[in-house]
């Protein structure tokens, strides 16, 4: 029965290519010259969901070139950081990409590099020593690594110069050429805190609540939380606080795609009050009501709610 369904399934990969494309796994060979930010790249690709692996050894490349779905189980979407610390690698990596099953894999061999002005700047500022420069200078490095890589740049179907490329313009690109539809997440968190025991660091944005009554005062909600309904019941009942959180998910639900838009990770939305227990938390809570109900999910952190 298993065989009978195998001979079924090849059939049916013959008679449909994009259905045996859609069973390859995608794979991206990431290499190109040293400092041309190929890390940067990598962590794009990571962004994007993909299994990725850096510095790769040819001879693990080469086991799992040969049975990639094994090697990485559940995984389709795989990009590989591979680069002249790899023992023989200008040699070796042309006849691995040459030799790929393409039955198997949807390989993409993506080259970065920039100009030898940037990349001898990027050497002195960083204060790291090229990888072939040895005693010698990193101009000299970086000239010798372009004759071992030319016939690599010759077989990449993607060529990304870095040059005049900032980090965010590079994952930019990334973005765009890689994620075939798949939108790139951003993970959004309101923290509530208290003004009295500092601001959260890293904090993107940050408002202020302090103008609202506070349920300290109010006998019986000094010791609750602004996750209690005793609290959310006379917050509800402040002329200004409905408002407050409408204005505030409006001005998010404005500000978030152009964040994401700038290819960010995370936005950290900070919400404070005095003490960090009652009207940040509930303003917090609530906002996170009104952005899901606008399809941007949001996780809240109460930094100072125990305190």
């Amino acid at each position: 029965m298993a065989a009978a369904e195998s001979d079924s399934r090849a059939e049916q990969t013959q008679a449909d290519p994009e259905a045996a494309r859609s069973e390859r796994v995608r794979l991206v060979l990431i290499t190109g010259l040293s400092g041309s930010g190929k890390s940067v790249v990598a962590r794009g690709f990571e962004d994007l969901d993909y299994y990725t692996v850096d510095n790769l050894p040819l001879p693990l490349l080469q086991q799992f070139l040969a049975h990639p779905a094994e090697n990485v189980p559940g995984h389709d979407r795989i990009a590989v950081v591979t680069d002249v610390r790899a023992p023989g690698f200008a040699d070796e990596l042309p006849r691995l990409i040459r030799g790929i099953d393409r039955t198997k894999i949807e390989p993409t061999l993506l080259f970065l590099e920039a100009s030898d002005e940037v990349l001898v700047r990027r050497f002195s500022e960083s204060r790291r020593p090229h990888p072939l420069a040895g005693d010698g200078t990193a101009i000299e490095g970086i000239r010798r690594e372009r004759e071992l890589l030319a016939e690599l740049r010759a077989l990449a179907d993607r060529v990304l110069d870095s040059s005049e490329l900032t980090i965010h313009e590079i994952r930019g690109q990334i973005f765009r050429e890689f994620s075939f539809g798949a939108e790139p997440g951003m993970a959004v968190n309101l923290v509530s805190f208290g003004f009295k025991r500092g601001i959260p660091y890293g904090s993107d944005l940050l408002f202020d609540v302090r103008f609202l009554p506070n349920p300290h005062f109010v006998p019986g909600l000094r010791e609750k939380t602004g996750q209690d309904d005793e609290v959310v019941a006379f917050l509800d009942a402040q002329p200004d606080y409905a408002e407050l959180v409408d204005r505030l998910a409006d001005l998010l639900a404005f500000l978030m795609p152009k964040y994401r838009n700038e290819n960010r990770s995370y936005l950290s939305v900070a919400v404070g009050c005095t003490g960090g227990r009652h009207r940040s938390v509930a303003v917090c809570e609530k906002l996170r009501g009104k952005l899901e109900e606008l399809g941007f999910p949001a996780r809240v952190i109460h930094r100072d709610i125990g305190k």
